[in-house]
């Protein structure tokens, strides 16, 4: 392979658990085939609650607030790049942002993540890849999950990996292809629970351990139609707020049983997915990694080994991995599986916008 351009990466990641940005600042190398990284810098830059406000909001605006937001949004991300450079900013080669997903219905055809790349772009001087999901879905793919080509070059040592972000999901190499799909709402569910006791989530699921599994409701969230589907599928924040969350008002019982269901739910669906893959290593990263009343529930049902690693893989995983997305981009090679999203073929997402360091203008290709 020609020496690889734009390998000093920062990736960032904004999840649908509206907590903020992970940003991580990687070097990525190959040697004899093989992909290798080193993780230089890491932080979460927690959004102002005004910003987070409006980003909850996002999917009920209108068209012309949501274009603003998505400016406001990347001049957020751009200061907080800026500000995370520091003194290794002359180093950075490109950055890579997910975005923030605001509508996701790929069977019409749709996805939407906010953030203005070329904002970015133009506020840092760097060269910026965002809207990874598009070229995918116009494929006829789910575009989504992204992650599984990064599991696959750079985690492929586990058998499955189990990002818990505000939706579970999941990855793994079946019979010589990557697969992986959402299996279901986790922090996005928890949070919302959480929140309505006065918290921003419950930690170490302390109070979901107070409560009583709710058989009844259980076994309302278990029938629901997409646990029935089979792979190529994801979920979008729209699916939640229409199908999931209303059984859990209607079920009319205390939050604490709410939250003890709901982490039953999770636990359960991973398994029935997981214990059908014939894995035997299961490496679990994300947000709800740090759940150990969930992650304990998990053990107890998967019947292979669960994998905690450190601190940092487990809360900047996506974000190292959208790096590597954007470092696959901008050197022309296929980083969105059709074998995970369902697509017609493999394909180079992602929109390159070109940082000027002398006078900001900006091109896309």
């Amino acid at each position: 392979m020609p020496k690889l351009s734009h390998s000093h990466v920062i990736g960032i990641m904004s999840g649908t658990s509206l907590d903020g940005v992970d940003l991580a600042y990687c070097h990525f190398k190959q040697l004899d085939g093989k992909w290798e990284y080193d993780v230089i810098k890491a932080e979460t830059v927690k959004y102002p609650d005004n910003l987070s406000q409006k980003l909850s909001q996002a999917m009920e605006m209108t068209a012309l607030d949501l274009a603003f937001l998505d400016n406001e949004l990347g001049r957020f991300i751009a200061q907080s790049v800026n500000a995370f450079m520091g003194n290794f900013k002359d180093e950075v080669e490109l950055i890579a942002s997910h975005g923030h997903t605001v509508f996701h219905q790929p069977e019409l055809g749709l996805t939407t993540q906010i953030g203005n790349g070329s904002v970015i772009a133009a506020l840092t001087g760097k060269d910026t890849v965002f809207d990874f999901r598009t070229t995918d879905v116009a494929l006829g793919g789910q575009g989504a999950p992204l992650v599984p080509i990064g599991d696959e070059l750079l985690f492929g040592v586990y058998d499955l990996c189990l990002n818990l972000g505000g939706i579970s999901n999941l990855s793994y190499r079946h019979y010589g292809q990557r697969k992986a799909f959402d299996i279901s709402p986790c922090n996005i569910a928890l949070n919302h629970l959480a929140q309505q006791l006065g918290h921003s989530y419950d930690a170490d699921g302390n109070i979901a351990k107070q409560g009583q599994i709710n058989h009844t409701l259980l076994q309302k969230l278990n029938q629901l139609e997409y646990y029935q589907r089979q792979d190529h599928k994801s979920l979008g924040r729209e699916w939640i707020d229409r199908h999931f969350l209303p059984l859990l008002t209607q079920s009319g019982i205390s939050i604490e049983e709410q939250l003890r269901t709901v982490c039953e739910h999770i636990a359960e669906q991973i398994a029935s997915v997981c214990n059908t893959t014939n894995g035997h290593t299961l490496l679990i990263t994300g947000g709800g990694a740090h759940n150990r009343f969930l992650i304990d529930l998990i053990r107890q049902k998967f019947q292979g080994k669960v994998i905690i690693p450190d601190q940092g893989t487990i809360d900047f995983k996506e974000a190292i991995i959208f790096a590597f997305l954007g470092v696959l981009r901008a050197n022309g090679i296929n980083n969105c599986l059709s074998s995970v999203t369902g697509a017609r073929y493999d394909s180079c997402g992602g929109i390159l916008a070109l940082g000027n360091k002398k006078n900001g203008i900006i091109s896309k290709l």
